[in-house]
């Protein structure tokens, strides 16, 4: 979480502003009244994710239900990681990393004991979606650049 947390977005990689912009976006539309999967299409689609739009949206809706605590996010325009922002993005980085057994241990302490397999399998997903379209988020601006 700490590589993530109070980061500038603009020093993260596309796979890391794309899963901040979508989480921001899935709240503000969840907040009208509105169906955030359909806003999000076109940015999932548009970004070769649309594989990861169903996933994306059921581990927002579980963490949701089954938080432990409210999760606070960012307004679109912010241009700060949150906390809770962060902590998605290294739960994401987490389970690529390091497989499930160590993500579901993290999961235990932040939702519902009902709801962590079904938000394992929604990371899962996920994981499997940014993979294959080669958007997987992690490294920052400055780590790519290195490495060129």
């Amino acid at each position: 979480m700490y590589n993530f947390v109070d980061r500038r977005l603009d020093t993260l990689d596309d796979g890391c502003r794309f899963l901040v912009w979508s989480m921001r976006a899935w709240v503000l539309t969840i907040g009208q009244g509105s169906c955030p999967a359909r806003m999000l299409a076109p940015a999932f689609a548009r970004w070769r994710m649309i594989g990861g739009l169903q996933p994306f949206h059921r581990l927002m809706l579980l963490f949701n239900r089954d938080s432990l605590e409210t999760m606070s996010f960012c307004p679109l325009c912010c241009e700060q990681v949150s906390e809770h922002e962060a902590l998605i993005l290294s739960l994401i980085a987490q389970l690529h990393r390091e497989g499930p057994t160590q993500t579901r241990d993290t999961l235990e302490l932040l939702v519902a004991e009902d709801g962590i397999g079904e938000l394992l399998a929604a990371f899962a997903q996920l994981d499997s979606a940014l993979s294959i379209s080669g958007f997987f988020p992690g490294l920052s601006v400055a780590d790519t650049r290195a490495s060129d």
